[in-house]
């Protein structure tokens, strides 16, 4: 009987095996690292072949690339869907954060996976991470002018020194964050609020005095 084009092995559309198979390699990827995940362990946790690895991804990079986009696009699409609710400012700052915690809550290996210091250099892999960061930091960029435009400042290089900043604060939150597995997502937003609040109030307190 003729294979269909589009199935996998065993019968399992390719679509579906290609997602089992990112499924495994993220997890491996955010855990221990580009560098230190073998395609044999990947596969055998898959449940396939090895060969049939490389025949869907091509190389280990080829994996990881594919891997790297679908967090990307994960993590992209919550911050988007939030930039496009009818919120501005700090709000908006806030629901962000949430909508992180909350997207990765059960996948923290993901926000591992996006910053692997072992990451290859790859043409293939550089391409996603380009076209991912430029997407954030269009957000971010836009999120941050609206905040400040509130306060009347509109220099762009004010807005650009405080783009640099949130993003700064926000790849710091969510180190910490995954460094603390006992932390809930529930945890993690009220947690900010109290920051924000306490920052605010401080300054105030400070603006009076």
């Amino acid at each position: 009987m003729a294979v269909r084009p589009n199935a996998g092995t065993k019968g399992v559309p390719r679509a579906e095996r290609e997602e089992q198979i990112l499924d495994v390699a993220s997890v491996a990827f955010g855990t221990d690292g580009f560098a230190a995940t073998n395609i044999a362990d990947v596969a055998r946790a898959a449940g396939i072949s090895k060969p049939l690895v490389y025949n869907y991804f091509g190389s280990k990079e080829g994996l990881y690339a594919a891997c790297l986009d679908r967090a990307g696009t994960l993590l992209g699409d919550e911050i988007e869907r939030i930039a496009r609710e009818d919120v501005v400012g700090i709000e908006r700052g806030v629901r962000t954060l949430a909508g992180m915690f909350a997207v990765l809550e059960d996948r923290r290996h993901v926000w591992r996976l996006l910053h692997d210091r072992t990451a290859p250099t790859a043409s293939e892999v550089l391409g996603v991470v380009s076209a991912h960061t430029e997407r954030l930091d269009k957000l971010a960029h836009e999120g941050v002018s609206e905040l400040l435009a509130l306060g009347g400042v509109t220099d762009e290089l004010d807005v650009s020194a405080m783009t640099a900043t949130w993003l700064g604060i926000v790849d710091s939150l969510m180190d910490w964050w995954v460094d603390h597995p006992e932390q809930t997502a529930a945890d993690m937003v009220d947690r900010v609020g109290r920051l924000i609040g306490a920052l605010f109030v401080d300054a105030s307190a400070g603006a009076t005095r």
